[in-house]
């Protein structure tokens, strides 16, 4: 693809990636709290439950355009919803970014932007509520399996397949016994969650799989010490783990063979 059309492309995703986030932001609010993402089928203000027209539903752009408040009662809404559209975006240029650089065959798209998006519901959610939901990890196990049967049919990688449910039961069983060491560490969703996570990174391969596995424990770890230095949390716990199994495995799928290269030459295994 040449430059233009390159850009075009990104261009197109992250605006798409917006209104997608829109719909995620739905999610993220009515699904922990048992409300159906379809009726009312437009979002409402939070505080006057007046509902949001079409034109003030404009993902950023609404919101930059009211300075961030409702139009009926002027009350401010949380900055969180560009957030999540701004950030959705980004997520689905960069998947598709990863495809033109060759990081991963086009026809993991469809899981990849799949999982960004589940990606995206868990760490917030987790976040507001302490849950891994099983009504997001339970079906979005089963698409990821058909997504990757897609990609693994069109490629002729049926190993790469089997290289996937295997890394989900080892990512599984990995959570499982680290709750059962510490109880209270992990909490089912994660380990629900982990299953789903390990899939897609046992599919791309094991320098992925063991790169994103690992630095979900960083990044938890680092997030935990500035929580704990900002007097936020203990070191007994309170922190949720989703987020940062979220963080670890993208960075496990856009580096995860650079970063373990790069660490096998160090060493002198390569």
């Amino acid at each position: 693809m040449d430059t233009t059309s390159i850009v075009l492309l990104e261009v197109v995703t992250f605006i798409l990636g917006c209104f997608l986030g829109s719909f995620l932001g739905v999610v993220i609010w009515r699904v922990p709290n048992h409300m159906s993402i379809v009726n009312p089928k437009r979002s409402f203000c939070p505080n006057c439950n007046a509902q949001i027209a079409w034109y003030d539903n404009i993902p950023l752009v609404s919101y930059a355009v009211l300075g961030g408040t409702c139009r009926h009662c002027k009350e401010h809404i949380s900055v969180r919803y560009p957030v999540i559209e701004a950030l959705t975006g980004l997520a689905m240029a960069g998947v598709v970014g990863g495809a033109v650089g060759g990081l991963y065959t086009w026809w993991m798209l469809p899981d990849l932007l799949y999982l960004a998006a589940i990606s995206i519901i868990v760490a917030y959610i987790d976040i507001d509520h302490h849950l891994i939901l099983n009504v997001i990890v339970y079906p979005s196990v089963i698409v990821s399996a058909v997504l990757l049967a897609l990609a693994s049919g069109m490629t002729d990688a049926w190993p790469a397949y089997g290289r996937a449910y295997i890394g989900a039961l080892i990512l599984f069983a990995f959570y499982f016994v680290l709750s059962i060491i510490r109880p209270g560490g992990m909490g089912d969703g994660d380990i629900k969650f982990a299953f789903l996570l390990g899939m897609t990174l046992g599919w791309l391969g094991w320098k992925q799989f063991i790169i994103g596995a690992f630095l979900a424990f960083v990044v938890g770890g680092l997030a935990a010490l500035v929580q704990i230095t900002r007097k936020k949390v203990t070191a007994k716990g309170g922190i949720p783990f989703g987020p940062s199994m979220v963080v670890g495995s993208w960075i496990g799928v856009f580096a995860g063979q650079v970063i373990a290269d790069l660490y096998l030459h160090v060493v002198g295994l390569m």
